[in-house]
């Protein structure tokens, strides 16, 4: 007489593994809720953040300016920045003196909202010159990040 396996067989059972509908629904409606909660509090940071970066970047185009003055003297009104910190001056004594360029590319003379710092001979804030930039509305005046930037 043989022995046969004592052992029963169970027959395998598979189970599925995974979300049902309503966990889904359940994430997404927590996700939902956090985004609206954070999203507001993050724009308004963005906006702060590009207003510290235009008042360093034009500290940083006021000290290169200041440079500017002590090797070639104060530059005419109405003059671009880029003229004054990125080409060598027309005039032969300037450009005898001249040290530059005072800034490594051009897009440093940009603020954060993709538009050109301005340059005010005589400054309106400061007696030689303000560094400006009029925030993110690009008008003068405003509050917030449509605050305008002047540096020295």
């Amino acid at each position: 007489m043989e022995v046969g396996n004592t052992r029963s067989r169970r027959p395998i059972v598979r189970t599925r593994r995974g979300f049902t509908i309503i966990e889904v629904i359940v994430i997404i409606v927590i996700i939902a809720v956090l985004a609206t909660l954070v999203a507001p509090r993050l724009l308004g940071r963005i906006g702060q953040s590009k207003q510290s970066v235009a008042g360093a970047n034009a500290a940083a185009i006021a000290s290169a300016v200041t440079n500017y003055m002590v090797d070639c003297g104060a530059p005419a009104g109405g003059t671009s920045l880029e003229m004054i910190l990125m080409q060598r001056p027309t005039d032969s004594d300037a450009a005898a003196k001249w040290k530059g360029p005072y800034m490594q590319n051009a897009d440093q003379l940009k603020d954060p909202w993709g538009r050109p710092f301005m340059i005010v001979i005589p400054g309106t804030k400061n007696a030689d010159f303000d560094i400006v930039s009029y925030g993110n509305d690009g008008r003068p005046g405003g509050e917030g990040e449509d605050a305008d930037i002047i540096k020295p």
